[in-house]
């Protein structure tokens, strides 16, 4: 394009050149004749046709080549090409996670934080660490009535074998047996059922004694990753119901994209993605499209695309904006040459015209168009408008048609 834009500097150099000693030779002329002269001869022109017919006019704002000039700058006609191209579909959306990448930390039970670590919005934890403690005088009831209860069955169990060993040597009362084989019965379900609960609230049974009840348990982080939230501290009654914090593992990282409707029927599975995080930087990185949504959101008209990242990928940060680009495969466009399409300012136009038109000169028109993806030279291209019966686009050469363009539009205004 730097080119491009050379060669038109240069040519419009030579155009100024040129009307500059126009203009000079001219006023030459007009300095060795009367003016009264010259006013009497537009009179007697105005009263009279031109003898020797009307000359040429254009258009005004219209380009005109001479056919000689055409073949001189060897301007090129054709039409669109069909190619394949590596277009892209634009998306937006977020870093995401599958549903059992978020872990919550609740209190097995109420009670009272207590040494909590200090722990802040961000911090990394390792599974199975202790985040803080919990207390309630009502751990040391369920341990105690642990103890009461496995020494009642003791007593029992003891009981029942000597009435077994009364009933065998018919010297006791099946009666009673069978009133200590339920009490029996019944007071290991109720063992279990209380040793259940010390274990659901992180007590070990199997070597509790009256000497190491303990009056708090811990709170454990139920697996590793990232702290998003928190919601406690020392001193804080807490109820199992309320989220303490949030942990995220950021392991099966992925993409939550939304694609807009008219796009949707160009995404497959395994298309490449380059993305950006605009708050991080603009470093690109890569994916591919793993899942396509089967739900249409009615009120943006778009559909999920989840995808895949690579082994590099930016740091997480929940709900962070995402530029994404889902690159088509060899998708079959509409395309130009990239020297066919002019840029001036914020707008793309191309050039057209009737080369087989009969007389010396060309008349040229340009078209607006909406440049896309450029690929090997070839650039994808939509028209704002039809393309006129019977012109042909120039394919090669356009600078030359754009400066005959700005050098008319400088003599229009000389």
């Amino acid at each position: 394009m730097n080119n491009i834009n050379q060669s038109i500097i240069s040519l419009l150099s030579i155009v100024l050149l040129l009307l500059f000693s126009a203009c000079g030779h001219s006023h030459a002329e007009e300095d060795g004749h009367s003016h009264e002269n010259e006013s009497a001869q537009h009179a007697e022109e105005d009263g009279h046709g031109h003898e020797h017919g009307e000359e040429e006019t254009h258009e005004e704002g219209g380009i005109h080549l001479t056919k000689e000039q055409i073949k001189t700058m060897n301007i090129t006609f054709g039409d669109f090409s069909q190619i394949k191209i590596n277009d892209f579909i634009s998306a937006t959306g977020t870093l995401g996670l599958p549903p059992n990448a978020y872990s919550s930390v609740n209190a097995k039970a109420n009670g009272f934080i207590k040494n909590s670590n200090k722990y802040v919005e961000g911090s990394y934890v390792k599974k199975g660490v202790v985040m803080a403690y919990l207390e309630n005088s009502e751990f040391i009831q369920h341990q105690q009535r642990y103890l009461e209860v496995a020494a009642e069955l003791t007593y029992l169990q003891q009981e029942l074998d000597r009435q077994q060993t009364l009933v065998d040597a018919n010297a006791g009362a099946i009666k009673n047996l069978q009133k200590l084989q339920s009490e029996v019965k019944m007071k290991t379900a109720t063992m279990k059922a209380i040793a259940k609960q010390l274990t659901y609230l992180g007590i070990e049974v199997a070597d509790l004694t009256p000497d190491n009840i303990v009056e708090r348990i811990a709170l454990i982080s139920p697996m590793a990753g990232y702290i998003t939230s928190i919601k406690m501290h020392n001193g804080l009654f807490v109820t199992p119901e309320v989220e303490l914090m949030e942990i995220v593992n950021e392991n099966h990282l992925h993409l939550e994209l939304d694609v807009f409707e008219k796009d949707i029927a160009n995404v497959k599975e395994e298309q490449r993605i380059s993305y950006t995080v605009p708050a991080l930087g603009n470093t690109v990185f890569e994916g591919e499209v793993h899942i396509i949504g089967k739900e249409f959101n009615t009120e943006n008209k778009t559909v999920r695309i989840h995808g895949h990242l690579e082994k590099e990928r930016p740091r997480f940060i929940k709900d962070l904006f995402i530029d994404a680009k889902i690159w088509l495969n060899d998708q079959t466009v509409q395309a130009l040459p990239d020297e066919a399409i002019i840029k001036d300012g914020a707008s793309s136009y191309i050039y057209v015209a009737n080369d087989q038109k009969e007389g010396e000169e060309v008349e040229f028109e340009k078209l607006m168009v909406i440049p896309g993806t450029t690929d090997k030279g070839f650039t994808s291209v939509k028209l704002l408008d039809e393309l006129p019966a019977g012109k042909k686009i120039v394919t090669k050469g356009a600078y030359y048609v754009y400066a005959q363009s700005k050098a008319g539009e400088l003599e229009h205004s000389h």
